[in-house]
């Protein structure tokens, strides 16, 4: 799910076991990435996980930090993440998105030994695309509520914005 110039990729944490079967991204039913992406305003409807490839139309795409499928992300070591984060840098210089989306803060802050890293726009790029940490809209991530999640993925939809204007005025 990557093409050249993206604004936004969006870098999950590694495919849950439904994922890795079915081949889509945030496909478990009850994963609220679909839902919030809609609500946020990045897709005009919300797509299902077989629709993923229709993200690329709206200047989009999504990949992993780690390939390998697990029940849980806790089950990646440490190392597996600083692994992913180097492939995710050759991704980035391959690719050229405006911004990097990581959806996952734990997962972040191992992959790219960010200990303190919060929410929000990161002070680092990965070459030249700006880095912007999101909450995990998993469903395990229970205390995130699908609002709450909304509102955290609007952020970085009104960076993207802001950065078009720019670009454009």
């Amino acid at each position: 799910m990557l093409a050249p110039d993206l604004k936004v990729l969006f870098c999950g944490i590694n495919p849950g076991l439904w994922s890795g079967a079915t081949g889509f991204h945030f496909a478990r039913p009850g994963n609220r990435f679909w839902p919030v992406l809609h609500a946020s305003g990045f897709t005009p409807r919300e797509l299902a996980p077989s629709e993923q490839s229709e993200l690329l139309g709206l200047g989009l795409g999504i990949t992993n930090l780690v390939s390998r499928a697990s029940a849980k992300a806790a089950e990646l070591s440490d190392d597996e993440l600083a692994a992913g984060a180097e492939v995710l840098a050759q991704k980035v210089a391959r690719y050229r998105p405006q911004w990097v989306a990581v959806v996952g803060i734990t997962a972040y802050r191992a992959a790219f030994g960010a200990k303190r890293a919060t929410f929000g726009k990161q002070d680092r790029t990965i070459g030249e695309a700006g880095v912007w940490v999101l909450p995990n809209p998993s469903g395990l991530n229970a205390h995130w509520s699908a609002a709450t999640l909304a509102a955290e993925f609007g952020q970085l939809r009104q960076a993207v914005m802001a950065d078009d204007e720019c670009r454009c005025g």
